[in-house]
């Protein structure tokens, strides 16, 4: 067997960059179908896109203050791909499928706790001390 042959067999270059352009847009389509904390989660980056115009921060916090958001919504996103495998093995309770949606949960928290904490922070530092 060759080096070329131990690889995933499939599209390469550009093909494999649409294909998986597709499968992404999909994916993005699926989530919010059927998720609702992404349809959520999606509007709540709507509104700080435009909080962050009518504020008067500096570019880099603005850019802060929307990374943290889109952050937010990536770990929702990987959340929910874990509740679908999960889901998809069996509808029967076991420790560790509830231990994996509970760390994915954990990890939306945590997102989302250090969004607030960021705009919190960033938003205090003009207005309040």
């Amino acid at each position: 067997m060759t080096q070329e042959n131990l690889g995933k067999p499939g599209n390469t270059g550009v093909k494999r960059i649409i294909k998986a352009t597709g499968y992404s847009i999909q994916g993005l389509k699926a989530a919010f179908k059927h998720e609702a904390a992404v349809r959520q989660e999606s509007a709540l980056l709507l509104a700080a896109i435009v909080l962050v115009c009518w504020l008067d921060v500096t570019v880099l916090e603005r850019i802060a203050m929307l990374a943290v958001v889109v952050l937010v919504l990536i770990v929702e996103l990987l959340n929910s791909a874990i509740e679908a495998v999960v889901d998809r093995i069996g509808v029967e309770r076991h420790e560790l499928s509830g231990r994996a949606k509970d760390i994915g949960s954990a990890a939306v928290l945590v997102a989302l706790t250090f969004a607030g904490f960021t705009w919190l922070y960033i938003i205090g530092s003009y207005h309040w001390w």
